[in-house]
């Protein structure tokens, strides 16, 4: 993960150099301004990641996520295609539904409760899952509407760009079960490593559940976990880092996502334990995974 908060002439080299390193998929904030670094700079995704593939030739380049607060799915759907066709097939769609803050109040809009922003992402899903895969959608829901709505060319990827849908409650986790191709999770909190991870624990099971509920094979969903959303950083040393990649595959996850570590703040940490577990570590880390599956994400 790499946030979004330098220019491009600093950010530049990361993304290259995550590619350089091995990592399978490199992804950036999809906001208008996150949390108390909204005071700061920040830089839209899109154009960010336009930029990454412009860079790169085989690293998977992804929003984490993108969200109905501030986004139409006919509109989304053109930069969709754009982004997959300049990457060459390497997008792939983070996609949630949206928190409180920034995002949801900078617009003026009211701030909707958890319920009806579940709502809201079940519609942004669904259209957006039309208009990538048929041109000429025409459609209405309580949140959103498209008329005749238009995909031409349509992505690179076939039917669509993968969706990598965040979910840790039973109506989103439905949702991933219809549409997803990716789960990604953040687990539910806690006051220690220990209690995270049994958060973790748990809504995987209840991912599988869903999955089984749905007539669908566990097997055929590809599981995302961000480390940072940990009382501890993940990057606080490369043995550290090791050992919560290793649990999280045991727990059946194909992939984790850390963070690039920042001079402070959030996600404080040093560079040089970045450069540790990718150059020594990496290729080791890969292995842990079932069938091969990539393991790790910067």
């Amino acid at each position: 993960m790499i946030l979004p908060d330098q220019r491009w002439a600093q950010s530049q080299r990361r993304w290259q150099q995550a590619e350089e390193w091995g990592f399978d998929h490199a992804w950036t904030y999809d906001h208008l301004g996150w949390r108390d670094l909204v005071d700061g700079p920040w830089f839209d995704s899109m154009t960010t990641l336009t930029a990454a593939a412009g860079v790169t030739s085989r690293i998977g380049l992804g929003t984490l996520v993108a969200s109905p607060n501030f986004r139409h799915p006919a509109a989304f759907a053109r930069q969709v295609t754009a982004l997959d066709d300049v990457s060459g097939g390497r997008f792939l769609l983070g996609v949630g539904a949206g928190g409180i803050g920034f995002d949801s109040a900078v617009l003026g809009g009211e701030t909707l409760p958890p319920r009806q922003r579940v709502d809201r992402l079940a519609e942004f899903v669904e259209l957006l899952d039309l208009i990538l895969r048929e041109d000429g959608t025409t459609w209405r829901g309580d949140w959103f509407a498209a008329v005749d709505a238009r995909n031409n060319p349509g992505c690179v990827q076939s039917p669509r760009v993968p969706f990598v849908m965040a979910a840790n409650g039973p109506r989103s986790m439905r949702l991933v079960a219809r549409f997803g191709q990716g789960w990604v999770t953040t687990g539910t909190g806690g006051d220690d490593v220990e209690q995270w991870w049994g958060t973790v624990a748990d809504l995987a099971a209840r991912m599988d559940r869903a999955l089984v509920e749905a007539g669908r094979d566990p097997a055929t969903l590809d599981r995302y976990l961000s480390l940072d959303s940990a009382p501890a950083f993940s990057l606080r040393s490369a043995d550290f880092f090791a050992e919560q990649v290793g649990r999280a595959a045991a727990l059946g996850f194909t992939d984790v996502v850390t963070h690039w570590p920042r001079a402070s703040s959030w996600y404080a940490g040093d560079e040089a334990v970045l450069v540790d577990a990718a150059t020594r570590l990496l290729p080791e880390l890969r292995r842990l995974t079932p069938a091969g599956r990539p393991a790790v994400a910067g």
